[in-house]
């Protein structure tokens, strides 16, 4: 084989057809510069094993986290949004719905999830934060609620892993409607005697963190979470004010008594039902409690 700097002929020889395109998805750079392979990432909980950073991820990555050999029934699966105000900036919400349901597989930015747990059954509501901005629109709002419904009717508990950048715009009042629906809801299943976890993620604000995000009987949250109502650089403008180091993340709210505890990934399914398990005056399962 004659070597490349002796060829004659110039140029690219390999044809379109044999042409191998590199794969996406095989490494992960976290913020601080740390490169992992996206299998040692997944098989850590999706936290990258070089700096502890916990990387964003959805319903599908916490599901197979919490439920038990990720085995359970998906409820409301086929709710989707509608645009009762027809509304409209730079693109249509309607299109903008069609075009967020095509790129992320999802039909709105929360899935509800019925399965056993360490052994037990538990309703798990997840925000996806690739849909929109994990915005909380009706169909949020009513899939939450009936979320909560089904756990009452089961007599099981009840998880909500909030990841979301507040209400959305586009439905207006709409949105804004959900932070009363869901608390209400809520209200029930405490009557009902029935514990809720409340998960706080990154980034966690708005409405979200207005209504059920802190609205738990224990509201943990992972590691460096951005947890707020307004962000930091808004709150900065407002009051005019420099910033506490740390501001609004979840080590600075645990430290000033709006979290209860932070929660390491590698550790959350065995953390939850142990706090399921304490609230409801049960003894504490482990791993073997595993179906």
């Amino acid at each position: 084989m004659t070597a490349w700097f002796k060829r004659k002929e110039k140029g690219i020889q390999t044809s379109t057809e044999e042409k191998k395109d590199t794969p996406k998805g095989l490494w992960y750079k976290s913020p601080t510069g740390k490169i992992v392979e996206s299998d040692d990432l997944a098989k850590n909980f999706y936290v990258s094993p070089e700096d502890d950073y916990h990387v964003r991820i959805g319903s599908k990555e916490y599901f197979e986290i919490l439920f038990d050999n990720n085995k359970f029934t998906e409820l409301d699966a086929n709710l989707t949004s509608k645009d009762p105000l027809k509304f409209e900036d730079t693109k249509k919400y309607s299109e903008r719905l069609k075009a967020a349901q095509k790129k992320t597989g999802l039909k709105d930015a929360v899935r509800t999830g019925y399965g056993k747990s360490f052994g037990k059954d538990i309703v798990i509501c997840c925000m996806d934060f690739k849909f929109i901005g994990g915005s909380m629109g009706s169909v949020v709002g009513e899939k939450i609620a009936r979320g909560i419904d089904y756990a009452i009717k089961k007599k099981t508990p009840f998880m909500m892993i909030s990841k979301s950048g507040g209400a959305r715009m586009m439905e207006a009042a709409l949105s804004l409607m959900q932070l009363a629906k869901t608390s209400a809801k809520l209200a029930q299943l405490s009557e009902a005697g029935l514990p809720y976890i409340s998960l706080c993620t990154d980034p966690t604000t708005g409405g979200t963190t207005a209504s059920y995000a802190m609205l738990g009987d224990i509201n943990i949250a992972e590691p460096g979470a951005l947890i707020g109502f307004a962000g930091p650089r808004i709150v900065k403008d407002t009051t005019g004010k420099d910033l506490p180091e740390g501001f609004q993340s979840s080590e600075f709210l645990l430290e000033h008594g709006f979290l209860d505890f932070i929660s390491h990934r590698r550790d959350l399914k065995k953390k939850v039902n142990l706090y399921i398990d304490l609230i409801q005056n049960n003894p504490v399962r482990s791993e073997k409690a595993t179906a």
